[in-house]
C-alpha cells in the first residue's frame, strides 16, 4: 500500500525525521491562507498523487508571491497528473502540499527497503539525489552505494557515520544523519513498512539536514495490523477494478494489452501471459482466480476482465486440481451467458474431467473455442484479438 508524501512526513516526525513545515490543502483559497503560518517569501506547491516523478511534469512549482500559489493549486486541483508511473490516465490530484522553501547546498538519496536476494534490510545511498537518481543507477552505478544491516544486531551508529563521512559530513550533521536512518530503520520495522524513500534529503545552507520528499510503501500483507495506516489508504489513487478484485480474493492488475487473461494460480498466470507475448499479443491484465476457485467467482472474474474497453479477446487457462474442469467450464459458460461476453473467448483446460469441460464448451451455443493445448489457445487468442482491433 503506498501512501501520499504529506502522510508520509507526518509519519517521518513521530519518528525524529526532520522534513520541512507545510500543510495540506484541498482549495485554492486554503492554500493562499497556508502561507499565512508558514515562514518565507516563497513556497512550493506539490501535488499528492502516489507517483514519482511530478517535478518533471508540472506537479511541483515554486510560487515567488501568493498569486502564483492560487494559480498553481487551481490549476492543480480537479486535474489528473501524468507521470511515468502513472500511465497514460494519470493520477487525480484531490490535494495538495504547500510548504516552506529552503536554500540547498547540496542533494542526497536515501533509501531503506526490503532485500530479498540477500535477506536483509538494506539502506540505498548517494551524493547524486534529486529528480534524476534513475540517470544515475542507469550511467554512473558506482555512486549508488549499499549497506545491509543484520536483522540480529539493527542498524549501528558505525554504519551510520559510514554513510555521513561518503557524504562528506561533519560534525553536527553526522549525529543528524544517524538519528535519520535510525528514524527511518525503526519506522520500517514497526509499521511493516517495505520501502522508505528520501529523495533528496538535503542539506540547507545552514548544514540542516531535511528531508524534502517522501516516500513510503507498506506491506498489503501486513496493513491489517496496523490500523492507523490503514486510515491513510487513498482509494481514488488505487486501480478500481483492483480494489473490486481484492472483495473477491482475486488477484488482478491490470496492464495495458488487448487480451484479457483468467488463470488459476500465480506462476501459471506469468507463463501464460509469456506464450502471449511469444505469441505477439499483449495482456490486458494478470489475474489469478486461485486453486480453489468457484463459478461465482469465475463470474466475478470475466466482469472484471470485460469492465476494460481494451480487452479485445479473452483466455481461459485453467488446470483443473482441487477444481474439476466441468465445473469450471460450466462456470464459464454461466459467466458469457449472464453478462453476455460480446469478445471471442478461448479456453484452455487442462486436469482433473478437462475432457468433460471441453465438450461442454464445444456443445455450447455461445461460440467459446475450447482449444487442445496452451500453444494453441494463445495463437488462437492473439488472431482473435488482432481482428477484433481492426473491426474496432
Amino acid at each position: 500500500m503506498n501512501i501520499h508524501e504529506y502522510q508520509a512526513k507526518q509519519l517521518f516526525k513521530v519518528f525524529g525525521i526532520s522534513a520541512p513545515q507545510g500543510k495540506t490543502v484541498t482549495t485554492a483559497d486554503d492554500a493562499v491562507k497556508s502561507t499565512q503560518d508558514i515562514p518565507g517569501n516563497a513556497w512550493v506547491v506539490k501535488a499528492q498523487v502516489h507517483a514519482g516523478g511530478r517535478g518533471k511534469v508540472g506537479g511541483v512549482k515554486l510560487a515567488k508571491n501568493t498569486d502564483e500559489v492560487r494559480q498553481y493549486a487551481s490549476d492543480m486541483l480537479g486535474s489528473r497528473l501524468v507521470t511515468k508511473q502513472t500511465g497514460s490516465e494519470g493520477l487525480p490530484i484531490e490535494s495538495i502540499l504547500i510548504e516552506k522553501t529552503y536554500p540547498i547546498k547540496r542533494e542526497f538519496y536515501l533509501s531503506l527497503l526490503v532485500d530479498r536476494a540477500s535477506e536483509r534490510v538494506m539502506f540505498v545511498s548517494s551524493t547524486e539525489g534529486g529528480m534524476d537518481i534513475e540517470a544515475v543507477a542507469d550511467k554512473t552505478p558506482e555512486k549508488i552505494v549499499t549497506l545491509l544491516i543484520d536483522p540480529a544486531a539493527g542498524l549501528q551508529p558505525y554504519q551510520c557515520r559510514k554513510v555521513a563521512f561518503d557524504w562528506s559530513l561533519q560534525g553536527a550533521q553526522i549525529r543528524a544523519l544517524e538519528k535519520i536512518m535510525q528514524g527511518m530503520y525503526h519506522l520500517l520495522l514497526e509499521k511493516d513498512a517495505s520501502q522508505i524513500e528520501i529523495n533528496p534529503l538535503v542539506e540547507t545552507d545552514e548544514g540542516e539536514l531535511i528531508a524534502l520528499d517522501a516516500k513510503i510503501n507498506f506491506d498489503d500483507n501486513a496493513v491489517a495490523l496496523h490500523p492507523d495506516i490503514l486510515e491513510y489508504r487513498d482509494q481514488s489513487q488505487e486501480d478500481e477494478k483492483e480494489n473490486k478484485a481484492q472483495e473477491f480474493d482475486l488477484n488482478y492488475i491490470t496492464l495495458d494489452g488487448s487480451i484479457g487473461c483468467m488463470v488459476n494460480g500465480a506462476g501459471l498466470a506469468m507463463a501464460t501471459m509469456d506464450l502471449v507475448k511469444l505469441k505477439g499479443g499483449s495482456p490486458a491484465n494478470f489475474l489469478d482466480v486461485g486453486g480453489g476457485t468457484t463459478p461465482e467467482k469465475v463470474c466475478e472474474a470475466f466482469k472484471l476482465i470485460l469492465s476494460d474497453d481494451h480487452v479485445k479477446a479473452v483466455l481461459v487457462n485453467i488446470f483443473g486440481g482441487i477444481v474439476k474442469c466441468d465445473v469450471i467450464a460450466q462456470g464459464i459458460l454461466t459467466a458469457v451467458d449472464e453478462i453476455h461476453v460480446q469478445v471471442p473467448v478461448v479456453v484452455r483446460l487442462e486436469g482433473t474431467n478437462a475432457e468433460q469441460g471441453r465438450a461442454l464448451l464445444n456443445d455450447s451455443d455461445f461460440g467459446v473455442i475450447a482449444a487442445d493445448n496452451l500453444a494453441s489457445a494463445a495463437e488462437q487468442v492473439v488472431i482473435l484479438a488482432n481482428k477484433e482491433g481492426m473491426g474496432a
